[in-house]
């Protein structure tokens, strides 16, 4: 009896995972149908990437949402070569003089970063991948006088980096272990190019957060603050009673976007939906996914005291987190948006 039982239990999972391939393929098939279409719907191309974009086809997808390529199919081609003449054209002139004529206070920054970024990932330790980093950031940085460089700035530009990589390697080899150095150099320079453009749309929607004093993430750190006193009284009275305060551990969260706490496979899914809420996917959902995720851990750090709570929250325990860890924080900070945002009583609007 327990072989056959282990027989229908197998049968079972073949038809699972049968049924969950059907679903994969008629979405890849939907988001196929609408990117051949002469002029993309992005309000359709939001509503169903908003559950994650499949891997084939998420470079454009991106570039879409992001607002870096046309809708117009017609105009996309033009735009991208124009798009990229310009930042090459841009890296040729700001690099002339070499690394001498830099700004020297920016460079250090920058060239000092670059090396921490992902550490334990042979993509960005490939000293390719640095030099196109390096030039990415430094371009941005003295294009944006008002923030200028920024660390974490540095972790922002990964998830477009490799996902656009993805484009031009084949479905089974890892972009995370890929040598880059491998491409032909015109290929680099486009994922450089769209990487830099990208970034740059993605940090439109958030400069605040990196200038002087960064005043976008004070703003975000008392937000969440208030808005877990509303979803979790206990926490937030817990957090109070071991003088805990929220920016000793809400402000990485925040500045990196929670790439510190995920890995870059889940940050690329969470930015699947952040992407479809753009420009304000990075700023007002992102702070509904930080409260969730803080109070996912709200029994464990009921029972902590200060130190522990700090250790903790410092190195929180996603390690064996799945898809479906990611998904369920999302459709929670989902559901604490639609109940808080248009609220009258909206975070910072009670008296």
């Amino acid at each position: 009896m327990g072989d056959l039982h282990l027989i229908g239990t197998e049968h079972q999972t073949d038809a699972v995972y049968a049924l969950q391939r059907s679903k994969q393929k008629a979405r890849f098939l939907k988001f196929k149908d609408m990117l051949q279409q002469p002029v993309v719907d992005l309000d359709v191309l939001r509503k169903l990437s908003w559950s994650g974009v499949p891997t084939a086809i998420r470079p454009i997808v991106w570039q879409l949402l992001v607002g870096y390529l046309p809708c117009n199919s017609d105009r996309r081609n033009v735009a991208l070569e124009r798009k990229r003449k310009e930042y090459q054209d841009g890296v040729q002139q700001t690099f002339a003089r070499g690394i001498e004529g830099l700004d020297q206070t920016i460079w250090h920054q920058v060239f000092i970063d670059v090396p921490r970024t992902n550490p334990k990932m042979a993509l960005f330790q490939n000293q390719t991948t640095q030099r196109c980093l390096e030039r990415i950031l430094y371009c941005w940085a003295i294009r944006h006088p008002a923030s200028s460089y920024v660390q974490g700035i540095n972790d922002l530009v990964t998830p477009f980096f490799l996902v656009f990589l993805t484009a031009y390697i084949e479905e089974d080899q890892d972009p995370e272990s890929y040598d880059i150095s491998l491409l032909p150099p015109e290929i680099l320079s486009a994922i450089e190019a769209d990487s830099y453009w990208c970034l740059s749309k993605l940090l439109d929607g958030i400069q605040d957060n990196f200038t002087h004093a960064q005043p976008g993430i004070q703003r975000q750190i008392v937000k969440l603050r208030e808005l877990i006193c509303r979803i979790d009284a206990p926490l937030a009275a817990h957090l109070q009673s071991e003088h805990v305060e929220f920016i000793q551990f809400s402000f990485r969260w925040m500045n990196c976007l929670l790439m510190r706490e995920v890995t870059l496979q889940h940050t690329i899914r969470m930015w699947d939906t952040y992407l479809t809420e753009h420009p304000h996917g990075f700023s007002e959902f992102h702070l509904y996914v930080c409260a969730a995720f803080l109070t996912k851990w709200s029994a464990e750090l009921m029972r902590m005291e200060f130190q522990e709570i700090m250790l903790f929250l410092q190195d929180v325990p996603t390690d064996d987190w799945q898809e479906k860890e990611i998904e369920l924080l999302l459709s929670e900070a989902f559901m604490w948006k639609s109940l808080f945002h248009a609220s009258p009583m909206h975070l910072g609007g009670s008296k």
